[in-house]
């Protein structure tokens, strides 16, 4: 997958400029950001960057007094997680004790014998556990034991459904835009013995045309714009009083998802926050 990498100079630094930057880039396509000292380098797949929407953001910047500039570079490939491959994560508990995720490497002490034990290998894709979005969505999935069908819109790893699926669900379909994702995600399905129930495809939203039958939980760990765009597709594959869980942008966004699922005929039934990030949860 071909990347571009755009470095951004912020003048004068802000780390709540920063923050802003990273948010408003995601609506020209940006999907990864490192933190400089002076702004940000930014990661776009090539077919998705939208350069004019960029330099609309930049021109409308919300900081008084305060310069955004930035230059555009082509990437090569690069494994997204190299440092993570080598060093991999420390367990995280999630819900106070009931699931515990962790990397095969680093065990957890003392672990209860009823805890919910996911090991993620993450290659090249997002969802190790570590992030605020996944584990919130993890956390919901704990509160409301699903059942039946699950959907996972943008896989990455597979967690999500692995998640499920531990907790009672009998059937999760995945997909993934990125090749990477879909083949990783397969492969923890198996380390977790669930691959008997789950099924990794490759493509955007677009792949639901091809699914068959509705689901009682669907989810979606994707930027702001994404799910703005998508949530009508997930509307369709949802079955009567099935859940939809969303993540993956700010709380600020949150309001604008939550219009959007109201004119789909859907209602918020539970909003979380940590760090700034959301998780919405919809009938």
């Amino acid at each position: 997958m071909k990347y571009f990498e755009a470095i951004f100079t912020i003048t004068p630094y802000s780390t709540d400029a920063s923050d802003i930057l990273a948010a408003m880039a995601g609506e020209a396509g940006f999907e990864t950001f490192e933190e400089t000292k002076d702004g940000l380098k930014g990661y776009v797949q090539q077919t998705q960057f939208n350069e004019k929407a960029l330099r609309e953001i930049i021109e409308d910047f919300p900081f008084e007094g305060t310069a955004v500039t930035y230059t555009i570079r082509e990437t090569e490939d690069r494994d997204w997680n190299e440092q993570w491959e080598q060093e991999g994560f420390e367990p995280i508990v999630i819900s106070d004790g009931a699931m515990t995720i962790h990397d095969g490497r680093h065990l957890p002490d003392n672990m209860p014998a009823d805890t919910i034990n996911i090991e993620i290998d993450a290659k090249l894709a997002f969802g190790t556990g570590t992030h605020e979005t996944t584990r919130m969505i993890c956390a919901t999935l704990v509160d409301h034991h699903p059942r039946g069908r699950v959907l996972d819109c943008g896989t990455g790893t597979g967690i999500l459904s692995i998640c499920a699926l531990k907790l009672g669900a009998e059937e999760a379909i995945g997909y993934d835009i990125d090749e990477w994702s879909v083949d990783n995600a397969r492969h923890n399905a198996v380390i977790n013995h669930v691959d008997n129930h789950f099924t990794s495809l490759l493509g955007d939203v677009s792949i639901l045309n091809k699914v068959d039958g509705e689901f009682k939980v669907v989810m979606a760990n994707i930027n702001r714009n994404i799910l703005l765009t998508d949530m009508s597709f997930f509307r369709k594959k949802m079955a009567q009083r099935a859940i939809l869980i969303l993540s993956g942008f700010y709380t600020e966004d949150a309001p604008l998802l939550i219009e959007k699922a109201k004119t789909l005929g859907l209602t918020l039934q539970q909003q979380k926050e940590d760090q700034n990030w959301c998780c919405l949860v919809f009938t």
